[in-house]
């Protein structure tokens, strides 16, 4: 394959730290990068400059002639008041830099991304909708080399899942950012970590994440096993150094400065060995409380802006019990929440708790925090301490904990990255015993080795837990049990998440099936004597061959439900969310024939008008 792109050697900082230095990077055609690191390891600014939308430092970067790229940054942003296709043909809010896409190529891409209006207004999409457009966006530059920052954060499952197979069916290379295991797991061919816990500052390995985390433990073994040596040497050294007089008669200057070097050496590799032992340290505080019954709810229904979320659902959380909710964007995962918490009351049925029940929220949107106090005053509103535990810690080693330097203090929370800011939230619920805990996406900006330490956490924690997250490596580990809803006002508890993805393929098939379901054979049969012939050539050829395509694609879509129902296919989750999708389209093929056959046999009635 040819080479789409190289740097060499580049280097980037700021007036207050080094973000990295000596990093290359290597693009080819069709080449699927992760990008992985601690957040703060300048994982952004790499991207934005492989992208040529920001400068290095020091360095080269050198690209194919001509070379068509497309950024899509963590937040998508479009013109304000922008329909979808002008969202799409214009860009990027603020940028002018940016080409202008053609309108039937916008059209086109609006269409294979599930866009039924063009001119619907752009602002009014979710999360999951705006990632799309800027994909569709995407999509009509016809990149060859794509480079996306943190793409899976505000999506559902179903976009996940719609983005995996994207990546992987792509033409276009691909290189991305996201702290998402799984999605790492499926998607990547080479994963790049970056941080200072490497010689060079980065650590590439070929293959998946299971792949990386075989290589990097490897590497980081191999790393702790040269650096005991080296410190014998240096020993050794030390003692030769702090000989007597006669000893000093014989040292030459060569000897002196390797010494000197060893020691060098060592003080880097021992702090490159600490740099994966900073992590956030979580430890949510329960009350410890032994009531069986911390929340019932029994018959609840609930809607929202004259749409049925869920209604009938009963509901217990007791001490130790770890619920996931699944669902789409807008499905009422967060008011469930909220509901639970006692912000919102049902439309009916009842709710009842515990008696002086503590609950601790993490709210997605950190409505919590106010982004006018200091990190000071965010982490410690009153004096210079916080009582954790019933001990006080001062502040400056309470902001340690959760990896801010001192001279962080006194920054804005507005200026923090998102990342510290989930850091901030975590660190303000910590300081609040609870009974149970109720936590609404709380993985969003978060690096890995920060989800990995709340993830022991909540394993840890006593009370109860409900969990929205679309981090399905977390929901797998920690969950003991999920609730689906299914957007349509209906729920259903689930095992696992294969599970719930085949509950939602049985939606769409009944979906699917009331909507393209065809005309009764009497009726087939009567149209199809008395139809009159004057359809072109190609067209009447097409529609005499139609029934037998859809015989053979109704065919495909039995076989394709037999294959979902295999056990041994539903224990493969790879496996399994490829049947899924290739089992939707499918339907989707059946559909589309039904639909053709009515419009052929329309052209063909209204031929004899």
């Amino acid at each position: 394959m040819s080479t789409l792109l190289t740097a060499r050697e580049l280097v980037k900082s700021y007036p207050s730290n080094l973000l990295f230095e000596g990093v290359g990077v290597h693009i080819e055609e069709g080449d699927r990068l992760g990008l992985i690191g601690p957040n703060g390891a300048g994982k952004s600014t790499l991207l934005r400059i492989l992208a040529g939308l920001e400068a290095p430092d020091g360095g080269e970067l050198i690209t194919r002639r001509g070379l068509r790229t497309c950024y899509i940054a963590q937040a998508d942003r479009f013109p304000e008041g922008a329909s979808v296709l002008a969202a799409v043909t214009e860009g990027t809010a603020g940028s002018v830099e940016e080409p202008v896409v053609d309108l039937t190529a916008a059209r086109t891409a609006l269409s294979k991304l599930g866009f039924e209006d063009p001119d619907a207004p752009a602002d009014t999409l979710s999360g999951g909708w705006r990632k799309r457009l800027a994909l569709a966006r995407a999509i009509a530059l016809d990149p060859e080399v794509v480079f996306l920052d943190e793409p899976t954060n505000h999506l559902d499952l179903e976009g996940v899942l719609w983005l995996e197979q994207h990546v992987r069916r792509s033409r276009a290379a691909m290189v991305f950012i996201t702290h998402d295991r799984v999605f790492l797991e499926r998607t990547t061919q080479r994963i790049m970590e970056l941080s200072s816990a490497y010689p060079g500052g980065t650590f590439l390995v070929r293959g998946n994440y299971s792949d990386f985390l075989r290589r990097r433990d490897q590497f980081l073994e191999s790393q702790a096993q040269a650096q005991s040596a080296l410190a014998n040497k240096v020993r050794r050294d030390t003692a030769w150094l702090q000989q007597g007089i006669q000893g000093r008669q014989t040292r030459n200057k060569t000897q002196v400065e390797q010494a000197r070097g060893r020691r060098a050496e060592l003080r880097a590799s021992r702090d490159r060995t600490e740099q994966p032992r900073r992590t956030t340290d979580i430890d949510f505080q329960a009350t410890e409380r032994k009531t069986r019954r911390l929340v019932a709810l029994h018959s609840v229904c609930k809607s929202m802006g004259g749409r049925r979320l869920f209604e009938g659902l009963d509901l217990v959380l007791s001490p130790g019990q770890r619920l996931g909710l699944l669902g789409a964007n807008g499905a009422g995962k967060t008011t469930l929440l909220r509901l639970i918490s006692g912000d919102l009351a049902p439309d009916s049925g009842t709710i009842k708790r515990a008696a002086d029940l503590r609950t601790v929220v993490f709210s997605q949107h950190r409505g919590s925090l106010d982004p006018g106090q200091t990190l000071q005053e965010a982490l410690c509103p009153v004096g210079d301490t916080v009582d954790y535990r019933g001990k006080m810690v001062h502040v400056t080693g309470w902001a340690r904990r959760f990896l801010f330097e001192p001279e962080q203090l006194a920054t804005r929370v507005s200026l923090l990255s998102g990342g510290e800011q989930a850091r901030l939230l975590i660190a303000t619920l910590m300081l609040q015993p609870a009974d149970v805990l109720l936590l609404d996406e709380p993985t969003n900006d978060l690096d890995i080795p920060s989800l990995e330490v709340l993830e022991e956490a909540l394993l840890e924690f006593p009370g109860a837990l409900v969990l929205v997250s679309h981090d399905r490596f977390m929901l797998e580990r920690v969950a003991t049990e999920l609730i689906g809803l299914d957007d349509a006002g209906g729920f259903r508890q689930v095992a696992d998440m294969p599970q719930w993805l085949e509950h939602l393929e049985r939606v769409r098939r009944a979906s699917t099936s009331a909507a393209t379901a065809p005309p009764p054979p009497e009726r087939r049969a009567r149209d199809a004597r008395t139809k009159p012939r004057k359809l072109g050539y190609l067209q009447q050829r097409e529609l005499d061959s139609m029934e037998a395509r859809i015989t053979e694609a109704e065919a495909e879509v039995e076989r394709l439900r037999q294959a979902t129902r295999d056990p041994l296919v539903l224990s493969d989750h790879v496996r399994s969310t490829e049947l899924f999708q290739q089992l939707h389209e499918a339907e989707q093929r059946v559909g589309s024939l039904y639909a053709r056959w009515e419009e052929l046999e329309g052209q063909a009635g209204g031929g004899s008008a």
